[in-house]
């Protein structure tokens, strides 16, 4: 299918999104959930950014392929993103690991993910494949990348983050030369490479990949015949462009979207415990690093129907009351005192109970006299009269799981334990 010239790229372009990683550092968040379904920012989940990114960059052709505990990430898809309507020729295939291509084989790489669907790909008619991580926060258009991609004539074109040099040990490193062709591609380098003229940085891989979908299909054929390929976009097929095609780097910072208030390139992978927790309080921040109060670039989601929060009572030591918080629909904070804390839709606290800096999942119920500070509190948990966390770390790591930076996950099965226990 030849490019149309005078159409935007984004039209001729279909975002896949690799949404099978169980996220296993997030503990037992992940337990019932895949990663990409993870609640974030008050209303949202974490896979909603990018989806949104490919919305609001024009792209209406997408596919998530999911394998790990799918079952949230389907139901919220079909509830949240189902205004994508055919007839306008817009589609949001969900691509669970189904045994397509054989009987013994699920999803074998992230590359086997794409491979395994390769006939409903070539049904949309695409020219370009924007191959996505569903696992990140950020604000991208993919418009920008994309016009960079058919400029510069790429194999493939890969997202990067500048972060300093020593800090890229963690990531999968570009090597480039001055017009940004990368000339090697190494997984987690004791000494990462510089980028020319700026010797302080290094270019990481944010997992975001374009292809021409003509060249990516035979990529993908060929690898899929490889017995000794992983059918890994990082561990084979990139390493092979890299060595023996044209593989470009694009900056994160020449794409990334910012309203007024943001003064740098936001990007974060909230995998642990203690990075999911950060993020979300950061924003609570008076300025926080991430708007998403910009109209201009929504965040896209499941918008339940649900009646306005509430503050009750009035007198010292019992006033309902949020300071410097994110206080979702049909909370009811009840004389009890919320400072620094991020409360998810349907929350209820209780008389004399106290939260600080923590990140309550939806519908979760804090009882009276509870004292709650620096924790991660799981979906739909009921936290009893009294309980105090944030207070003795030794008694939190008895009960529940303990972060290395301090932070307290909490879920129902935890409390049931502790209460078989205490009798």
């Amino acid at each position: 299918m030849a490019p149309k010239p005078n159409a935007r790229l984004s039209s001729q372009a279909m975002a896949f999104v690799l949404a099978g990683g169980r996220g296993s550092r997030l503990k037992e968040l992940t337990d019932r959930r895949a990663k990409p379904a993870v609640y974030f920012g008050g209303k949202t989940r974490i896979i909603d950014f990018a989806l949104s990114n490919a919305l609001n960059s024009g792209i209406r052709k997408m596919a998530i392929a999911t394998q790990y505990k799918a079952h949230s990430l389907i139901r919220h898809m079909q509830r949240g993103w189902g205004f994508l309507r055919a007839e306008r020729n817009e589609y949001l295939d969900i691509l669970p690991a189904s045994q397509r291509m054989d009987e013994t084989n699920w999803y074998r790489g992230t590359a086997d993910a794409v491979a395994q669907n390769i006939d409903i790909i070539d049904s949309y008619g695409v020219n370009y494949v924007v191959v996505l991580a569903g696992d990140h926060i950020y604000k991208m258009d993919y418009e920008i990348m994309l016009q960079q991609h058919v400029d510069s004539g790429a194999d493939v074109t890969i997202g990067c983050l500048t972060v300093p040099r020593m800090e890229a040990t963690a990531f999968g490193v570009m090597d480039v030369d001055k017009s940004m062709r990368i000339t090697r591609f190494l997984e987690k380098p004791k000494d990462p490479p510089s980028i020319p003229g700026d010797p302080d940085h290094a270019l990481a891989s944010m997992g975001i990949y374009i292809f021409d979908w003509a060249f990516l299909r035979d990529l993908l054929i060929r690898d899929m015949a490889d017995t000794n390929s992983q059918h890994d976009f990082g561990m084979d097929l990139i390493p092979a462009i890299v060595k023996g095609g044209k593989a470009m780097a694009h900056k994160f910072s020449d794409s990334c979207v910012k309203s007024g208030l943001e003064t740098e390139p936001y990007w974060r992978d909230v995998g642990t415990i203690d990075a999911f927790w950060q993020a979300n309080i950061d924003l609570t921040d008076f300025v926080p690093k991430l708007d998403l109060y910009d109209n201009a670039w929504p965040i896209w989601t499941y918008a339940e129907i649900v009646p306005p929060a509430k503050f009750i009572h009035d007198e010292d030591g019992r006033r309902g009351s949020a300071v410097s918080s994110l206080v979702s629909g049909d909370c009811i904070v009840s004389g009890s005192e919320v400072r620094n804390s991020l409360l998810f839709t349907g929350v209820r606290t209780h008389s004399f109970s106290s939260l600080e800096y923590s990140v309550v999942l939806p519908y979760v119920t804090v009882h009276r006299n509870a004292s709650l500070k620096n924790c991660v509190i799981d979906r739909g948990v009921v936290i009893p009269d009294g309980l105090v966390v944030g207070a003795d770390p030794e008694e939190d790591a008895k009960w529940f799981r303990r972060s290395e930076g301090g932070i307290v996950l909490i879920t129902q099965d935890m409390l049931n334990a502790r209460a078989a226990k205490l009798g």
